[in-house]
């Protein structure tokens, strides 16, 4: 077993153990508070089973908001559309001007070939 699969194994064991625990916590919380000796009722015990995750939940989806925020205002805006056309145009012209033979006597005879055909 490798180490990424044992880690996905620990994974799995972990959130299944939550997962029953969890469920148990919503359907019979007396099961639990009177396990572990809390001194609480059951609907206080419903009620933070759903309120805990909840809060989790939102603070986490507002910091995701407020990183994607983050990025986007430090980050430079792209070049417009105009400057990275002419940069390929350019680009192209100095290509094609270092390809172009010298003189058309030093092409070599598959070119002329070629040429001949055309």
């Amino acid at each position: 077993m490798s180490k990424d699969q044992a880690i996905g194994g620990a994974i799995l064991a972990v959130c299944v153990i939550v997962a029953i625990g969890y469920a148990i916590l919503v359907i019979a919380p007396g099961l639990i508070t009177d396990t572990l000796n809390i001194n609480m009722s059951a609907n206080d015990a419903r009620l933070y089973a759903v309120v805990v995750p909840v809060f989790i939940a939102f603070i986490a989806i507002l910091l995701i908001g407020a990183w994607i925020g983050w990025t986007m205002a430090t980050t430079p805006p792209p070049k417009p559309i105009e400057e990275i056309t002419t940069e390929i145009e350019e680009n192209k012209v100095e290509t094609k001007a270092e390809e172009a033979p010298a003189s058309p006597a030093s092409a070599t005879p598959e070119k002329k070939k070629k040429s001949d055909k055309a």
